[in-house]
């Protein structure tokens, strides 16, 4: 085992503060990675406060982060896929049992024996698992993805989560040049599924409750925008779309999307509100619709979609920040201020004591 520097919640209402963590020395499968950026995803507030208690308890202390950008260090004996000086990314997982039938078709996020990258039981040290709230983590080579040297490595950090969220729908549901796409909502999902929609060749609509948000949604790569409030506006694209994105987290009415759908259109939703969403069923029934969820993507996927950002030259919008603004960003998290995800430069964690 090493020493790591790491911030981590000691508590539900504890802020984030500096602190050491034990990981293990790479086995031989292992690579090590020195962290230069870690995304903030709003999973990581509601880890880190206890309040998804009822489907995944915290576990103190808590090192959030699932969206690693880094550096290869070391790598174990039989390591093939990576050498030092690598750029590479981990996501959300860090494990599975690598034997059940999501496995063995490449499916990772669908094992139900995963190991997330924080808050799950570590079968190697016996505690709970680490996230990227830190200068360094071992992870299995099979876990770690290729980052392309032509991105900016803030930008990259996001869509080891975000990214991989919103184009695994897209790509599942066949989005290309010809199709009608939706995204509802701009924020950090949003705006990545507007980069992908477009980047794909759909014709893209972005939804929104704010008409002061159009103008961004343009620069994005929109095509056009709909304040979802208007119903005169909503009404214009009744029965149009082939898929609809709804990245929207806040209890809002997602009938009035499905009637959006054409013949056999479908709506996928990688928001998750807090509260059961009421669906009409005459909505899907009448037009042969079909409503749908979406986690992150495999590993397979997850690198298809890095190579489409460095072909694409596409990164998440941030917002730099040291990890000491960590508590700052993450009161800002609730109120939406950011535009359009926090990604942390982990070199500033090495003014940190041990």
């Amino acid at each position: 085992m090493y020493n790591a520097k790491a911030y981590s919640a000691a508590g539900a209402t504890s802020p984030l503060a500096s602190t050491v963590i034990a990981r293990r020395d790479p086995t031989e499968t292992d690579v090590q990675i020195e962290i230069l950026f870690c995304g903030i995803c709003h999973s990581d507030l509601h880890y880190s406060r206890n309040e998804w208690k009822d489907i995944m308890p915290a576990v103190y202390p808590c090192v959030p982060g699932h969206e690693i950008v880094g550096r290869v260090t070391k790598t174990g004996s039989a390591v093939t896929k990576f050498k030092d000086g690598d750029l590479v990314g981990v996501g959300c997982l860090v494990d599975t049992d690598g034997t059940c039938p999501a496995c063995k078709e490449g499916l990772e996020q669908f094992c139900p024996n995963m190991t997330l990258t924080y808050g799950s039981p570590d079968k190697h040290t016996g505690g709970v698992t680490y996230g990227g709230y830190s200068d360094s983590v071992v992870v299995d080579q099979h876990f770690v993805v290729n980052v392309p040297a032509n991105l900016d490595l803030a930008g990259v950090a996001p869509l080891l989560c975000a990214g991989i969220t919103t184009y695994s729908p897209l790509h599942h549901w066949g989005v290309t040049k010809g199709k009608k796409v939706g995204i509802v909502g701009l924020g950090g999902l949003g705006h990545m599924g507007v980069k992908f929609a477009h980047a794909l060749g759909a014709h893209t609509v972005v939804f929104t409750t704010s008409p002061n948000k159009k103008e961004d949604a343009l620069r994005l790569g929109a095509d056009e925008v709909v304040v979802s409030r208007n119903a005169d506006e909503m009404a214009l694209h009744t029965g149009s779309f082939d898929f609809i994105l709804d990245c929207v987290s806040a209890d809002h009415d997602i009938n009035t999307y499905i009637n959006l759908l054409r013949r056999d259109g479908n709506m996928t939703l990688v928001g998750a509100p807090e509260k059961p969403l009421p669906v009409a069923s005459f909505g899907l029934i009448l037009g042969r619709r079909s409503l749908s969820g979406s986690p992150v993507g495999g590993l397979a996927e997850t690198q298809e979609m890095l190579d489409f950002c460095g072909k694409h030259n596409i990164t998440a919008d941030v917002e730099v920040i040291p990890i000491q603004k960590i508590n700052e960003a993450y009161e800002r998290l609730l109120t939406s201020d950011v535009k359009y995800r926090f990604s942390i430069d982990m070199s500033s964690l090495k003014s940190e004591g041990r």
